[in-house]
Protein backbone atom coordinates (compact mmCIF):
# COMPACT_ATOMS: atom_id res chain seq x y z
CA UNK A 1 0.00 0.00 0.00
CA UNK A 2 1.36 3.37 -1.01
CA UNK A 3 2.02 5.99 1.60
CA UNK A 4 0.78 9.56 1.49
CA UNK A 5 4.29 10.63 0.45
CA UNK A 6 4.37 8.18 -2.45
CA UNK A 7 0.91 9.24 -3.61
CA UNK A 8 1.95 12.90 -3.45
CA UNK A 9 5.18 12.27 -5.35
CA UNK A 10 3.29 10.24 -7.95
CA UNK A 11 0.85 13.11 -8.50
CA UNK A 12 3.65 15.70 -8.64
CA UNK A 13 5.67 13.56 -11.06
CA UNK A 14 2.66 13.12 -13.36
CA UNK A 15 2.14 16.90 -13.31
CA UNK A 16 5.79 17.54 -14.16
CA UNK A 17 6.51 19.25 -10.83
CA UNK A 18 9.27 16.79 -9.83
CA UNK A 19 11.81 15.03 -12.05
CA UNK A 20 12.98 11.43 -12.19
CA UNK A 21 16.28 12.64 -10.77
CA UNK A 22 14.51 14.13 -7.74
CA UNK A 23 12.64 10.87 -7.18
CA UNK A 24 15.94 8.97 -7.48
CA UNK A 25 17.51 11.25 -4.85
CA UNK A 26 14.75 10.32 -2.39
CA UNK A 27 15.36 6.64 -3.17
CA UNK A 28 19.11 7.05 -2.54
CA UNK A 29 18.41 8.78 0.80
CA UNK A 30 16.05 5.99 1.81
CA UNK A 31 12.98 8.20 1.98
CA UNK A 32 11.21 5.91 -0.49
CA UNK A 33 11.97 2.36 -1.62
CA UNK A 34 13.01 1.14 -5.05
CA UNK A 35 9.50 -0.32 -5.40
CA UNK A 36 8.06 3.13 -4.65
CA UNK A 37 10.35 4.62 -7.32
CA UNK A 38 9.00 2.14 -9.84
CA UNK A 39 5.40 2.87 -8.86
CA UNK A 40 5.96 6.61 -9.24
CA UNK A 41 7.97 6.66 -12.48
CA UNK A 42 6.84 3.43 -14.13
CA UNK A 43 10.47 2.36 -14.55
CA UNK A 44 12.70 0.14 -12.46
CA UNK A 45 15.18 2.00 -10.26
CA UNK A 46 18.61 2.23 -11.90
CA UNK A 47 17.48 1.97 -15.52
Amino acid sequence: MATILVNSLKRLYAAGRVTKEQIAERTEKGTITEADYQEITGEAYGE
